[in-house]
């Protein structure tokens, strides 16, 4: 059996930096144990599958290499820009049917915009582990479906050299957020999950969905320019739709061809 892959570097509109993501085409679903090991083996921190529904819509799962995950932003990205680049050039839109309800990209040059759901933090206690594992002490913890901690510039967040061991002990959220005002952008941000097989997440579509109720609010503008600080670094455009976000960015591809199942 094979199965065409194609590697995609998303929220980067070059090759080397954002957040690779593996785009993996199927004609029905496979065993869940066999998509969690293809994941494994790809071993980047999301692994999409996708199966048509229709022209122009798409059933879609990720899988970091230990868990499915119930949302994911770049690989959302990749999987878009594969329909769009390798198997319908015409589209302009596709739509997902995945964990978190139905998700819409729309193509737009070389942008692509997602709309995903909102989930704006809520004000939450500090864990005790929190400010020793990341090395340095939030203003402000708040929770969605990962731990936010806020911070008062942005060269705690980019210098930050957290004790994964310490994080992996904090088990009542998927992944932690750290986050702060931008110099060159409206803010920035950085997203850990080890307990979900992901230290450090480079570019994280899912944490934004997070992160702009919580800035939009904050600095009075529902259009923001986010910067995620990682090694590799990437770029979002976001808009704040309230119940809903627009988390838009580019994709380039890396590399393409096919799995083998024997």
């Amino acid at each position: 059996m094979q199965i065409p892959y194609y590697h995609i570097d998303a929220f980067t509109s070059k090759i080397f930096s954002g957040n690779p993501a593996a785009v993996c085409l199927l004609d029905k679903w496979l065993d869940d144990n066999v998509l969690l090991c293809i994941a494994a083996e790809n071993n980047l921190s999301e692994t999409a599958f996708i199966v048509p529904a229709s022209d122009s819509s798409y059933h879609l799962r990720w899988f970091t290499p230990e868990i499915e995950v119930d949302l994911c932003g770049h690989a959302t990205l990749a999987s878009a820009f594969v329909i769009f680049s390798f198997i319908n050039s015409s589209l302009s839109s596709v739509d997902f049917d995945t964990k978190s309800g139905k998700l819409t990209v729309l193509k737009s040059d070389n942008l692509l915009s997602m709309n995903f759901p909102a989930r704006k933090p809520m004000p939450a206690e500090m864990p005790l582990l929190l400010s020793e594992a990341l090395g340095a002490e939030p203003v402000k913890v708040l929770r969605s479906r990962d731990l936010m901690a806020v911070f008062d510039n942005e060269s705690i967040v980019g210098n930050m050299n957290p004790d994964f061991d310490k994080l992996r002990l904090i088990k009542d959220c998927f992944g932690i957020i750290v986050t702060a005002p931008g110099l060159k952008s409206d803010f920035v941000s950085r997203f850990f999950a080890p307990n979900a097989g992901i230290p450090e997440d480079p570019v994280t579509g899912s944490a934004h969905c997070t992160l702009i109720p919580y800035w939009a609010e904050r600095l009075g503008k529902d259009k923001l320019t986010a910067h995620q600080l990682s090694k590799r670094g990437g770029e979002l455009f976001c808009e704040n739709l309230h119940d809903r976000v627009n988390i838009s960015g580019r994709a380039a591809l890396y590399a393409k061809g096919y799995i083998h199942l024997d």
